[in-house]
């Protein structure tokens, strides 16, 4: 990870940075440029959720969401295609150019909202949207101080990736063998806690990653990941906050 917090590093002189082309800007025209960044990060972020939820509203208004539930052919299609799409954007970037990128991340979008639907059968639309306020309340605290703490966090993130592959397995577990509620809702405690951590993280290397890859052919690469990784800390998220505060039909 960059050394974003070390104030000496590109300084071409006292309170001046080199600009994108190698000449000399001031430390103003840099901040511009990472609120730039970051804006264009969260503004992704923000449409793609938006996506998500107008598709998951409209596909469970229309009463196809219980095909969902059949476990037929078209449930592992829509089930499994968010995870395709995430591998690929992931592992595929090199490969892949912005603008591919950006397309497979509104398809992204759009097929986490046929996936999403099923909670309009499971879950009252008043605590949908509790919810779904109180998540976007929780992260954007926990994003902006990730943006602003000096603190680094950079070590958190071995930590909490091995905490969702233990959510991964232990909800599975659960899920086909165990089936107990009292560990369905320590399974989302941790989930709560674990993405919760991961937004702050997220915001810090994305603000550490802007100072590496700026005037680079990533740049724009690097915002349409960024706002994927923040898409999935934010409905990670979401999703297991509406088992403590939903209200089932």
């Amino acid at each position: 990870m960059a050394d974003w917090n070390d104030t000496r590093n590109d300084r071409a002189g006292f309170d001046t940075t080199p600009g994108y082309q190698g000449d000399v800007a001031t430390g103003v025209t840099y901040d511009e440029g990472l609120r730039k960044h970051m804006l264009s990060i969260y503004n992704y972020m923000a449409s793609g959720v938006l996506l998500t939820g107008i598709v998951a509203l409209a596909f469970a208004a229309s009463g196809m969401a219980a095909t969902i539930l059949t476990g037929g052919p078209l449930t592992w299609l829509i089930m499994l295609s968010p995870l395709a799409f995430v591998l690929a954007m992931s592992f595929g970037a090199n490969k892949f150019s912005a603008g591919t990128l950006q397309i497979m991340f509104w398809a992204y979008a759009t097929v986490m909202g046929l996936s999403l639907s099923t909670i309009f059968l499971v879950y009252t639309g008043e605590s949908i949207a509790l919810t779904f306020f109180a998540t976007a309340g929780a992260f954007a605290g926990l994003s902006l101080w990730g943006y602003t703490t000096k603190k680094d966090i950079s070590g958190w993130g071995s930590f909490l990736i091995m905490g969702v592959v233990g959510l991964i397995i232990a909800s599975l577990l659960n899920a086909f063998l165990i089936g107990s509620a009292g560990l369905e809702l320590a399974i989302s405690a941790l989930g709560v806690l674990i993405f919760a951590g991961l937004t702050a993280y997220d915001t810090q290397r994305l603000k550490a990653e802007y100072f590496h890859f700026r005037g680079t052919p990533w740049a724009k690469k690097s915002i349409i990941l960024g706002a994927l990784s923040l898409y999935l800390d934010f409905i990670n998220m979401f999703m297991f906050l509406l088992r403590f505060l939903g209200s089932r039909e």
